[in-house]
């Protein structure tokens, strides 16, 4: 991370990713337009939310516990996880706009009611979501940077893990699924330094998919190439 602030005092990120691909269908325009305000956790922004106030979470979900998804994708296992679980509240953050427009999409034609969209980096909501505050989070084939010179851009730094760990409760659940096998080598090395234990405890527990596991796009086009899918799980001290 590059050190520095902004003018808003807001420190200074670089962000690797894609923020926009190709364009978009009228639809996916208008779902954007009319609904991902509607959706919106918040004031998450520096601009938007300069004294960094926490997100009002039993505003939006009651006493509901609240799960994360960092970096949907296109949001087929976030609406998966939403429909299998209505009594959940469910925040999602995705960078790339035609990714949360492929979600808007879904949630139009569900009618699901308990997901919020963050369209942004993730480490901005670590800012706003209050300590101890999120039962489970997700980490769904991330960027696997595999040059050796990027691993630093990798989500499983303690860049993105310290506040991770600040914001999820004791014993919560965090679920990390990768075909990269230097992602898993890392992934292994860095969560434990943070908190957390791995479940595993036999080559079974992280070669096949968790029972409640909605296939990604990503794990689709993985599986075509030949490339074999983990599943790896975490619990907070």
């Amino acid at each position: 991370m590059t050190q520095g602030h902004h003018p808003s005092g807001a420190p200074w990120r670089n962000f690797y990713g894609r923020f926009k691909g190709k364009g978009l269908r009228k639809a996916q325009e208008q779902a954007l337009a009319e609904d991902l305000q509607k959706l919106s956790p918040g004031a998450v922004n520096w601009d938007e939310n300069p004294d960094r106030r926490p997100l009002d979470l039993k505003a939006l979900f009651g006493d509901a516990p609240v799960w994360l998804e960092i970096g949907f994708g296109g949001g087929e296992h976030l609406l998966h996880q939403a429909q299998l679980n209505p009594n959940i509240g469910f925040i999602g953050c995705e960078p790339y706009i035609n990714g949360v427009a492929m979600l808007l999409g879904k949630i139009r034609a569900a009618g699901v009611t308990n997901i919020r969209i963050y369209p942004g980096d993730a480490r901005h909501i670590f800012d706003v979501l209050p300590e101890a505050s999120i039962e489970r989070a997700f980490l769904l084939y991330p960027d696997p940077w595999p040059k050796k010179r990027h691993h630093r851009r990798r989500f499983v730094t303690p860049e993105h893990l310290v506040p991770l760990a600040r914001v999820l409760k004791s014993s919560a659940l965090f679920r990390v699924a990768t075909d990269t096998p230097d992602y898993v080598r890392q992934t292994l090395q860095q969560v434990p330094k943070q908190g957390f234990d791995w479940l595993a405890e036999n080559p079974e527990n992280w070669h096949h998919p968790w029972v409640d596991w909605h296939s990604t796009r990503y794990e689709q086009k993985a599986l075509r190439e030949n490339r074999v899918p983990h599943y790896l799980t975490f619990r907070k001290h």
